[in-house]
């Protein structure tokens, strides 16, 4: 699917990204261009080399960052919906998934003001930059992209003896990329059904459910490997669909996984550019002070899990409501207002 967008989503995530100095825009211009490439990942990785390249200020490319915070938890809520013909299953799914998104909206609620009045990423990523700017190039392959090339590679080279143009061939890819999802998604939730009944509930009820620590460095290290935070809380809505795990003790897990997933562009930024590395130590520290202000308080790490429980309950009723959730949050409401950005200038 990634591979599919480079031909109109990425080139379209790019000019969105330089469009504007709006912060509030900015905002929305992270959530849409990530959950458009459904990594957040490759948006922030992008961003760095815009920052890198002195196309966008550290400064400006902040609120985008933040919003592909929020962009990149789509995935882990699509991957629901593969057990929308289950009511209840689904109602475990869905608020195994949404927790991530509401946890990620919680924290740029939270942030972006203060962020906005005090600019403290900015002096911290600044500061943390500073310790690493003569760090060298390093290069990181990751294992998933490792693993799906060939294949890849096969669909393009079937693709390209049609006689069409680039942007119907990359339709096209898309369309062969979002079959292979639902039929992945399908066939994931049947098999993590026979499987995690007999051994996972064992294995998490003893060291994920009580251990909140190691669960959080679990979801970190596996994210950091994999590079990307999508699989790891993807893998999670299965089990949590089946009852093998509540969505609080899934909670750590994901949190793990907003810190392992800044390793991608920690790695994207040591090219020497300090400006580079800045933004992506902004990265990192944005999500460790979301987990450290939402997660010890009772009544904060509530919010997430309540509001993740409500949508989930109201989508197991009106399966409608799920599909608007998913298209106004991260699509229909972030294009609308840079749309009217573009009309008013904002």
């Amino acid at each position: 699917m990634s591979h599919a967008f480079k031909g109109f989503g990425a080139g379209f995530a790019e000019s969105l990204i330089t469009t504007t100095s709006n912060p509030f825009i900015g905002l929305f211009i992270g959530i849409l261009a990530t959950s458009i490439i459904q990594s957040s990942s490759t948006t922030t990785s992008m961003v760095v080399a815009f920052v890198a390249a002195g196309m966008l200020s550290v400064r400006g490319a902040i609120p985008i960052v933040m919003g592909a915070n929020i962009g990149t938890t789509v995935t882990n809520t699509l991957v629901a919906m593969g057990h929308i013909t289950r009511k209840e299953e689904f109602k475990r799914a869905l608020s195994g998934s949404t927790i991530h998104d509401f946890f990620n909206i919680l924290t740029v609620i939270i942030l972006f003001p203060l962020e906005m009045k005090t600019h403290y990423l900015e002096k911290a990523g600044t500061y943390l930059s500073s310790l690493f700017c003569d760090v060298g190039c390093i290069k990181f392959t990751s294992p998933i992209k490792f693993i799906v090339k060939p294949a890849v590679e096969g669909v393009d080279k079937v693709l390209s003896y049609l006689p069409v143009p680039d942007v119907a061939l990359g339709i096209m890819a898309l369309l062969i990329a979002l079959a292979l999802l639902f039929f992945s998604l399908y066939n994931i939730a049947k098999i993590m059904r026979l499987l995690v009944i007999k051994k996972a509930d064992m294995v998490f009820n003893n060291v994920i459910g009580k251990n909140v620590l190691l669960s959080m460095f679990m979801g970190m290290l596996f994210t950091a490997i994999v590079q990307s935070s999508s699989i790891t809380t993807s893998i999670l809505v299965p089990l949590v669909a089946a009852g093998v795990l509540q969505i609080e003790q899934s909670f750590p897990i994901v949190l793990g996984a907003n810190v392992g997933t800044t390793v991608t562009a920690i790695l994207a930024s040591f090219t020497g550019n300090i400006a580079g590395i800045t933004i992506a130590f902004v990265h990192l520290v944005f999500n460790i002070t979301g987990i450290l202000i939402i997660y010890p308080i009772r009544f904060m790490r509530n919010i997430p899990i309540k509001l993740a429980r409500l949508v989930a309950e109201k989508s197991a009723k009106f399966k409608g409501y799920a599909i608007v959730y998913v298209l106004g949050t991260f699509y229909l409401l972030p294009l609308g207002l840079i749309a009217l950005s573009k009309v008013f200038k904002w």
